[in-house]
């Protein structure tokens, strides 16, 4: 049929174990006449029907369980609210009352005997069953804060978890890994301990493209009219550079600041530049998401250099195309560097120490 809820009962055999009640039901009720006169054969016999029935209903409310469970997963709410731990410790609690159940029928006593003397065990019981009450009330908390779900990708680094999550069960979370390998996390540990979900990343309209990069402070200066000349001619800032000009000119003129010393002047500055051009650049780039924050910005100063900071959105965010966007991205801004007369900070390497003592013996050789 269109509907797939029926396959879905088939294939968990919910029908084939139901049918095993009927000839169970026809020995309970046919036994007394057939064994009439033979009461102890009788009640032995009833007694074993019983425990199959119970054993067959417990069998057959497990499937019927299993199968709702499958036909819930095929909704979309699913992904955001798992209950597999509600259907096992609903499972849990079926199998207890049915071990209850045989053991009375076993015993010849009433089901009510044998409960009113679980208050003497609790102690025990609530040890036995620790993990699975902290995993039911994860579960529940889980579910209604709408913490994590299937498919949802998680960082836990205490337990080496880092990818999506798989199964969120009563007692533990399954997370295959990047690696393809699998981490089980309890689940009361999600509640317990932090933990960083990626899914409003994947839900939002970007992902975060959050980089530096770190410029020589030696190479820092002001522009010169050659440099203004030419930074004009690149097509990114060309606007921006007469803009510049004239606002920096009318406010030297109308402060009588021309004829002064360079340092008295408002003047552009090639790192300053630099920062400009990387603005419009990343502003007309088709994979940027400007309806989200958009920073290019100078912080402070440090022993590597001055940090101009990217701080965009990339549209894309599946990661193989994130992380090729943002390489191009970077490869472009490296690249164009030097054209601004700056230099990436880079700590020496060997070749600077050959370069170093080449000169070194240039000059003592001078000498």
């Amino acid at each position: 049929t269109e509907t797939k809820w029926d396959d879905i009962f088939l294939e968990r055999n919910v029908f084939g174990k139901l049918s095993h009640l009927a000839p169970a039901v026809v020995l309970y009720v046919m036994m007394p006449l057939a064994l009439k006169g033979y009461e102890r054969l009788t009640a032995l016999v009833t007694s074993v029907v019983i425990i199959y029935m119970i054993i067959i209903g417990i069998l057959v409310i497990d499937s019927f369980l299993n199968a709702l469970l499958d036909i819930y997963r095929t909704r979309e709410v699913s992904k955001e609210i798992p209950i597999k731990s509600f259907i096992q410790i609903l499972k849990v609690a079926i199998y207890f009352i049915a071990i209850i159940l045989i053991i009375s029928v076993i015993l010849n006593k009433t089901p009510l005997y044998f409960f009113s003397g679980l208050g003497a065990l609790t102690a025990i019981l609530l040890l036995i069953f620790k993990d699975t009450i902290l995993g039911f009330v994860a579960g529940i908390q889980l579910a209604a804060n709408k913490m994590v779900a299937n498919g949802d990708w998680i960082e836990m680094p205490k337990y080496g978890a880092d990818g999506d999550v798989l199964e969120v069960a009563l007692t533990t979370v399954k997370v295959q890994n990047w690696d393809k390998t699998v981490t089980t996390i309890p689940t009361y540990a999600l509640i317990s301990e932090s933990f960083k979900n990626w899914r409003g990343m994947q839900l939002s309209g970007g992902r975060r493209i959050k980089r530096s990069v770190y410029i020589d402070i030696n190479t820092i200066k002001f522009c010169t009219e050659e440099m203004i000349e030419r930074f004009s001619k690149i097509r990114h800032i060309a606007d921006y550079m007469e803009k510049k000009k004239k606002e920096l000119a009318e406010y030297n003129a109308a402060h009588q600041l021309d004829d002064l010393a360079s340092a008295n002047k408002r003047q552009l500055t090639n790192v300053g530049t630099f920062r400009a051009y990387v603005t419009f650049y990343l502003k007309s780039h088709p994979m940027i998401n400007h309806e989200m924050t958009f920073l290019i910005r100078q912080l402070a100063p440090t022993e590597n250099g001055l940090p101009i900071e990217i701080y965009v959105f990339c549209k894309d965010k599946v990661w193989a195309n994130y992380e090729a966007i943002q390489s191009d991205i970077f490869d472009h801004i490296l690249a164009i560097v030097p054209e601004f007369d700056l230099k990436v900070f880079q700590s020496p390497a060997g070749s600077d120490f050959k370069e170093f003592a080449a000169k070194g013996m240039g000059s003592n050789l001078d000498h």
